[in-house]
């Protein structure tokens, strides 16, 4: 496409500079000692752009939320792909039918519950394909997974035992781990973590193949990528990272590389402004500031609606309606799937692509 100058681009809209991008995938890389110990998360930027920029710097797996982001992956040609999500329903048969239309692409997927694994079973033995299944460890997050112990022995032996399915090793997702000092939230991962290792051991002294282990989210990554045992870490905000990142996290070398182009829309009372950035564009998961503008560095915020957020801005009278801001979500994540697609920065004041964000919606194809 023609360079579009971002005065001519409508607001709201999600920005992404594909340079701070490929730094944050280089300090990926240089983290986890190569390409081939990531599994990044799709889930941040649901895009297939991003999969190929990662797949041009030697990262080959990937983990996904959904069915959708696990098809965008085989699409790009990621060779493994695995649905971080125990399917359940009619997520059995989509994933099925995910195996046999890309072949060529190695499909795992997570259990934590027999019952999930007889249906699994079933499905998979009626269309005579197989597929790796990991066991979704609680480490202490308490949302999914089985606690690391008997019933966690019994679940992985009764994967090895069926005909269709393979035991493929073990995963852990910490994201309760959180601590913005450094060595705190390292002895806390070190401790959620023990147990993951203690099963493994226990399960190799049975006989059984523990070939993955795969590790962690942003925040305990760079603890998972130094220890030996842990086979995959699955980052995925550190690709575009965001503000709330930043400020809890200022050990960690990544930089924000999505933006949101916002304008002025009104100018209500004596010192507000009204952005048209509402929670239909931003993510409103977490408390204000959902967004920090670097131009308004001293602002409050006032109210969030659907169409409209309100700021308190004592340089107010600086700003007429139309006036254009840049802002760095605090939670990029669920903001990046709020926009059908991304405009590519050239340099700040023009843009010279657009990437899809093709998995926000729940089907691609399956």
């Amino acid at each position: 496409m023609h360079p579009t100058p971002l005065s001519d681009i409508p607001s709201p809209a999600l920005l992404f500079d594909p340079a701070l991008i490929e730094r944050n995938i280089e300090a990926m890389i240089r983290l986890a000692g190569s390409p081939g110990r990531l599994r990044p998360h799709v889930k941040t930027h649901k895009c297939p752009n991003l999969i190929e920029r990662q797949l041009a710097r030697g990262i080959r797996k990937f983990k996904c939320a959904t069915i959708a982001e696990a098809e965008m992956a085989a699409r790009c040609g990621g060779e493994s792909v695995l649905l971080a999500k125990q399917p359940v329903g009619p997520d059995i048969e989509r994933l099925a039918r995910l195996r046999a239309a890309y072949p060529e692409t190695e499909f795992l997927g997570l259990v934590d519950h027999p019952d999930a694994l007889k249906n699994l079973g079933a499905a998979f033995s009626r269309r005579s394909l197989s597929i790796g299944l990991l066991v979704d460890i609680d480490c202490g997050m308490g949302r999914t997974g089985i606690a690391p112990g008997k019933e966690a022995v019994e679940l992985y032996r009764a994967i090895a035992a069926e005909p269709f399915l393979a035991a493929a090793g073990l995963h852990a997702y910490d994201g309760h781990i959180r601590d913005s000092r450094p060595e705190a939230r390292r002895a806390a991962c070190e401790t959620a973590f023990a147990p993951v290792l203690e099963l493994k051991t226990q399960l190799e002294a049975e006989g059984l193949t523990v070939p993955s282990l795969v590790a962690g989210g942003s925040p305990t990554f760079t603890f998972h990528a130094a220890n030996a045992a842990v086979t995959d870490c699955s980052p995925g905000t550190t690709v575009l990272w965001d503000g709330g990142y930043r400020q809890s996290f200022p050990d960690l070398p990544f930089e924000p590389a999505a933006f949101l182009l916002a304008r002025v829309i009104s100018r209500p009372g004596n010192s507000d402004l009204c952005l048209d950035l509402g929670y239909k564009a931003i993510s409103a998961d977490a408390a204000q500031p959902r967004v920090a503008f670097n131009a308004l560095p001293d602002v409050d915020f006032v109210s969030h609606h659907e169409e409209h957020l309100v700021i308190r801005c004592p340089r107010k009278r600086n700003f007429l309606p139309g006036d254009s801001l840049i802002g760095i979500p605090k939670h990029v994540c669920p903001t990046v799937a709020l926009f059908d697609q991304a405009w590519i920065l050239g340099d700040e004041s023009t843009a010279v692509d657009r990437w899809p964000i093709a998995a926000r919606t729940r089907n691609l194809g399956i």
